[in-house]
């Protein structure tokens, strides 16, 4: 069975629309004796038919190309002319963004259906615009502004005073405490925002809980993914700059910085105070200590232990982490030593 893309029962669908309006969206141009050619949707190109829009951005899937039965392609100029007669070229710098655009053309995002559910719980002072959503059971305390276009999910709660500007989007069951929001932010199902901190003094007692009395600050265009969670700062507030994306399942300390354009794929932690400058990447369950300066477009690889400033530009892997070539020629004398016969890596026969 052909797998469905953008299947209708989860996915609104419009459409459909001429080349020229696919090419519009795309950033391309339609050839001229097609313009007026009828898309009915998007599929990837081994699966495409002559009414669908496909792409490529990845050589490896050149053989694909060359056999797609797509009626266009979003594609680069190096690879236009590799595609198959009859199928309509659209030329772009970007094509994974032209992509994104088109299949947000012909898949957008449901509408608004603005106003407060019956079953939601809402405090009398607080202030929801009336171009904004609320779910069933959602919570919203007291004195919290809810700002026009921006949906609450089923059973997610808004704590006292929380600021939300435009369009924002807060999954089901997600909480938002101790928190201003820019405009357009995402906050995925589940997620956890603006909760203590990890702070505690050691005491002949025991643990002594310190206050943690900062806040959250995520900026515009800023996305947290599922079952992430983010700490309030504790003296300090805890920033996710803007744009910056945080994938499923990721831990964000307390007093954390993170500039613009970060990314943090899952099951990724970063511990309280370190900032991250702006457009660094950090890997998969990659783990990172306390108090440190990550610089500038910094990359940090998937599982990597960082303990120790990265510099600006730097790539590093590995825990310890260290730089990739370093890594690997560690890696590669390792497995020399392991090829060599017991007992003749210092010139001794044991045997």
């Amino acid at each position: 069975m052909r797998d469905q893309l953008g299947d209708p029962r989860f996915f609104l669908r419009a459409g459909p629309f001429s080349l020229a309006q696919v090419a519009a969206a795309a950033g391309a141009e339609a050839p001229p004796a097609a313009q007026e050619r009828e898309l009915t949707g998007v599929a990837p190109l081994q699966n495409a038919g002559p009414a669908e829009v496909s792409f490529l951005h990845n050589r490896k899937y050149l053989p694909s190309l060359e056999q797609t039965g797509a009626g266009a392609v979003i594609v680069a100029n190096e690879f236009a002319a590799r595609i198959p007669p009859g199928v309509a070229a659209l030329v772009t710098d970007d094509p994974h963004a032209g992509w994104a655009r088109v299949a947000a053309l012909f898949h957008p995002v449901p509408p608004m259906v603005p106003g407060v559910h019956p079953s939601a719980i809402v405090d009398p002072t607080a202030e929801i615009d009336a171009a904004a959503e609320v779910g069933p059971l959602a919570v919203i305390g007291a004195r919290a502004i809810i700002g026009p276009g921006c949906r609450i999910g089923a059973g997610a709660v808004i704590g006292p005073g929380v600021v939300m500007g435009r369009d924002c989007r807060v999954g089901p069951l997600a909480s938002v405490t101790h928190a201003l929001l820019g405009d357009r932010v995402y906050i995925y199902p589940g997620a956890r925002i603006g909760q203590d901190g990890f702070g505690f003094a050691m005491t002949r007692q025991g643990f002594l809980t310190v206050p943690q009395l900062g806040r959250v600050i995520l900026e515009d265009d800023v996305e947290i993914g599922a079952n992430s969670s983010v700490d309030r700062g504790a003296a300090l507030d805890t920033v996710i700059g803007a744009g910056s994306r945080l994938d499923n399942l990721v831990q964000i300390g307390h007093n954390v910085r993170l500039g613009r354009c970060c990314v943090v794929v899952g099951q990724a932690g970063i511990s309280g105070s370190t900032v991250l400058e702006d457009f660094v990447q950090v890997g998969a369950q990659a783990g990172l200590t306390g108090h440190l300066r990550i610089g500038t477009r910094a990359r940090i690889g998937a599982q990597a232990g960082i303990m120790s400033d990265v510099e600006a530009g730097a790539e590093v892997v590995g825990s310890p982490a260290m730089p990739v070539r370093e890594f690997f020629r560690n890696v590669a004398v390792l497995r020399r030593l392991a090829r060599k016969p017991v007992g003749k890596a210092d010139g001794r026969n044991d045997t």
